[in-house]
C-alpha cells in the first residue's frame, strides 16, 4: 500500500517549473513599471555598496554603529539582487517562468536575508539603546568582540530559519496549477496555491521558526525603543532631546516601514480581493526598504558625509596627478 501511495504521488508530481505572475495582469503598465523599478535597483545598489565601501575603507567609521550598518547594507544589496533583476527581466520581456529549483533557491536567499535583517535591526536598536541610555558604559559594553558575536548570531539565525523552512517545502509535491500570484517565490503562495500535498506540517514548521527567529528580535527592538523614548523624554533641555532623538529617528523609520508592512502582509486574511494590496505592501519591505536604508539611515549622518567628501577629494587629487603625468 505504501509503495502504491508513493507511486501515486510521483505520478502527480509533474510540475517542472512555476510561473510567477507578478504584475502580468497589468500588461499595459509593465514597461512603465520597469523604469521606476530599474531606478530603484540602481539607487539601492549604489547607496548600499557605497556604505559598505566607506565602512571598510574609512577608519573613522570603524565603530559599532557603522559596523552594523555595513553588514545591513551588504545584506540589502544581496536582498535586492535576489528579487529585482528577475522582476525587471519579467517586466521587460514578459518571461515569467522559473524552475522549481530556482524558485527554492530564491526563497532560500529571501528567507535567509529577511531573517538576518530582523536580527540586525534588533542589534542596531540595542546599540542605540546603550548609546542613549547607558552612554558612560557604552564603550565598555559594546566592544568589538560583542559586535562580532552579534553579527555572527544574526547571520546564523537567518541561515537556520531559511534552511529549515526550505527543506520542509522541498518535501512537498507540486502537481498543478503552477501559477504563483506573486513577483517572487514566497512561502505562502507556494504552499497554499500550488502544492497538492498536505501542508499542515510545513505551515506549522514555518510558524514555529518564524516565532522563534523573528518575534524575539522584534520584541527586543520594540523594548529598546520604548526605553530610548522614555530616556529622551527625561532629558531636561529641548536641544538635548532633539539631538538624542535625531540619532535614532532614522532607524526607527526603517524599523516601522519594515515590520509594519511585513506584519500587514502576513496578517491580512487570504482573499482574492486583497491580493493586489498584499503585493503593494510586499514591495515596501522587499524593494523600498533596501533603497531607503542608505538614504535616511546612513547618508544623512555627518560622519558618512565627511567620509564621502574625503573620498571625493582623494579621487580628485589622484585624477589631477594622473592628468599631469599623462599630459
Amino acid at each position: 500500500m505504501q509503495s502504491m501511495a508513493n507511486r501515486e504521488v510521483q505520478n502527480q508530481t509533474t510540475v517542472a517549473e512555476f510561473v510567477l505572475l507578478g504584475f502580468g495582469d497589468l500588461p499595459k503598465l509593465e514597461f512603465l513599471l520597469f523604469l521606476p523599478f530599474l531606478v530603484i535597483y540602481l539607487v539601492t545598489m549604489t547607496g548600499n555598496l557605497t556604505i559598505v565601501f566607506l565602512v571598510v575603507m574609512d577608519h573613522h567609521l570603524h565603530i559599532p554603529m557603522y559596523f552594523f550598518l555595513g553588514n545591513l547594507s551588504f545584506l540589502e544589496s544581496c536582498y535586492s539582487s535576489n528579487i529585482l533583476p528577475r522582476m525587471l527581466t519579467s517586466l521587460l520581456t514578459g518571461e515569467r517562468s522559473i524552475s522549481v529549483k530556482a524558485c527554492f533557491v530564491q526563497f532560500y536567499i529571501f528567507a535567509c536575508l529577511g531573517g538576518a535583517e530582523c536580527y540586525f535591526l534588533s542589534v542596531m536598536s540595542y546599540d542605540r539603546y546603550l548609546a542613549v541610555c547607558k552612554p558612560l558604559h557604552y564603550a565598555t559594553l559594546m566592544n568589538s568582540r560583542l559586535c562580532l558575536q552579534l553579527a555572527v548570531v544574526s547571520w546564523i539565525s537567518g541561515v537556520l530559519v531559511s534552511t529549515s523552512t526550505t527543506l520542509s517545502i522541498s518535501s512537498l509535491s507540486f502537481c498543478g496549477p503552477n501559477e504563483i500570484d506573486h513577483y517572487l517565490c514566497d512561502l505562502s503562495p507556494v504552499i497554499k496555491e500550488i502544492s497538492c500535498s498536505d501542508t499542515y506540517v510545513v505551515e506549522m514548521t514555518a510558524f514555529i521558526f518564524a516565532c522563534v527567529f523573528t518575534f524575539p528580535p522584534f520584541l527586543l527592538t520594540l523594548t529598546s525603543y520604548l526605553w530610548i523614548i522614555v530616556t529622551i523624554l527625561r532629558i531636561p533641555s529641548t536641544t538635548g532631546r532633539r539631538k538624542a532623538f535625531s540619532t535614532c529617528s532614522s532607524h526607527l523609520t526603517v524599523v516601522a516601514l519594515f515590520y509594519g508592512t511585513l506584519i500587514l502582509v502576513y496578517m491580512l486574511p487570504r482573499s482574492r480581493n486583497l491580493r493586489y494590496v498584499k503585493k503593494v505592501f510586499s514591495l515596501f519591505y522587499t524593494v523600498l526598504t533596501p533603497m531607503v536604508n542608505p538614504l535616511i539611515y546612513s547618508l544623512r549622518n555627518k560622519e558618512v558625509k565627511e567620509a564621502i567628501r574625503k573620498r571625493f577629494r582623494k579621487f580628485h587629487v589622484a585624477l589631477h596627478v594622473f592628468n599631469n603625468s599623462v599630459f
